[in-house]
């Protein structure tokens, strides 16, 4: 990852945005210029193009989520409670970076990106292994798409300023979550 660069994480927010509300295919370096407030050629020092663009806000962005992951399941004692923690920081994540994530949700991922994407599922599916050992590696790839679903989906309807807070709706879904797939297979002991 390149080092921090000011007018780069601006260029790279403001193409987020753009991505976001207008969809990347539509969207031509002239839109992303305009949004920027950066020229062209400002814009061509960074970028080859909003291919790199969005693999950069993609990298960066996935990088960010996946670090700040570890960091937040290191510290639970059980595999429950890394389970709430991981979404707890997810839900949180997205909630302070909604145009990114529906980005990231939407997009293609380059090969560089995909390997960080890859990281961050394997995270989701080695809690799960911990929470529910007797289940299918399939059935765990399964559940891992269902919770990335129902966190990811949130862009279309969420709201960090509404009546809900990131952190109340990241324990609802942890409930939710848990409540079906950790406590459905447990019974079945």
């Amino acid at each position: 990852m390149r080092p921090y660069d000011e007018r780069l994480d601006h260029l790279l927010a403001r193409a987020a945005r753009v991505f976001a509300d207008k969809g990347y295919h539509p969207t031509t370096m002239r839109d992303l210029s305009a949004a920027s407030g950066m020229s062209l050629a400002g814009m061509y020092y960074y970028v080859r193009g909003k291919e790199d663009l969005l693999a950069l806000i993609q990298e960066r962005c996935f990088t960010q989520v996946l670090d700040g992951a570890r960091q937040a399941v290191a510290t639970a004692t059980d595999p429950q409670e890394r389970l709430q923690a991981f979404i707890r920081h997810h839900v949180s994540f997205f909630a302070q970076h909604m145009a990114e994530m529906k980005v990231l949700s939407h997009e293609a991922s380059p090969r560089g990106v995909s390997a960080i994407k890859r990281r961050y599922v394997d995270l989701v599916e080695s809690i799960l292994k911990d929470a529910a050992p007797e289940q299918s590696a399939v059935d765990r790839s399964a559940a891992t798409y269902i919770l990335f679903g129902m966190m990811n989906w949130i862009y279309n309807w969420y709201d960090p300023a509404g009546h809900i807070d990131p952190a109340r709706l990241a324990d609802l879904m942890a409930s939710i979550f848990l409540g079906g797939f950790v406590e459905t297979h447990q019974e079945a002991k």
